[in-house]
């Protein structure tokens, strides 16, 4: 069983990114990914409508890490703070010793293979630090940059999960891709 503790926030690097801990500065760049309608495009979830709004998923996502129920980072480019996009661990199942990962990336980053870096250090995270088990993704069908994403990083598209899952309205527009501890890179 899982007891995630995400005290101290783990802060990640890769080549290019730094992930580190959301704050309530970054609401005008939250605003921004949870408004824009080419980063929203293939999420199905209410635009955010002003900053207010921003400010309080950010209320929201730093409760839950602090209960250590998720963990979202920011990602950055090095060198910089301005948060391009966000990439979370979130849906933990402590019995199950699974997670759900979800990420956005503002679309100026878009085909730069950011988000490919991001991801695979977040996975890294879940499996060893984490010690999860198993890490879901669910993306929209015609999301073709995510489905090459997941596919990239050794997720495989789980029919089985897809069959038993309770909520079919959710499967008329999305997959459910996992990557299981023992896909190595």
């Amino acid at each position: 069983m899982l007891y995630p503790n995400f005290e101290p926030f783990p802060h990640l690097t890769t080549d290019r990114l730094i992930l580190r801990k959301l704050e309530i500065e970054d609401a005008p760049e939250v605003f921004v990914q949870r408004s824009d309608p080419t980063i929203n495009k293939f999420i199905k979830r209410e635009s955010a409508k002003n900053i207010e709004e921003a400010k309080e998923w950010i209320l929201k996502v730093l409760n839950n890490e602090k209960n250590n129920e998720s963990i979202t980072w920011v990602i950055c480019l090095k060198g910089e703070t301005k948060s391009i996009g966000t990439i979370c661990l979130w849906n933990i199942e402590r019995v199950l010793d699974k997670a759900e990962v979800g990420y956005s990336l503002h679309f100026n980053y878009f085909g730069k293979g950011l988000m490919n870096e991001a991801l695979m250090k977040v996975v890294n995270y879940g499996f060893e630090e984490m010690k999860l088990k198993r890490i879901d993704a669910y993306t929209n069908k015609d999301n073709t940059a995510s489905l090459k994403l997941l596919q990239k990083n050794k997720f495989f598209r789980n029919l089985e999960f897809e069959n038993d899952y309770e909520n079919k309205d959710e499967l008329e527009y999305n997959t459910i891709h996992t990557r299981l501890h023992s896909s190595k890179f």
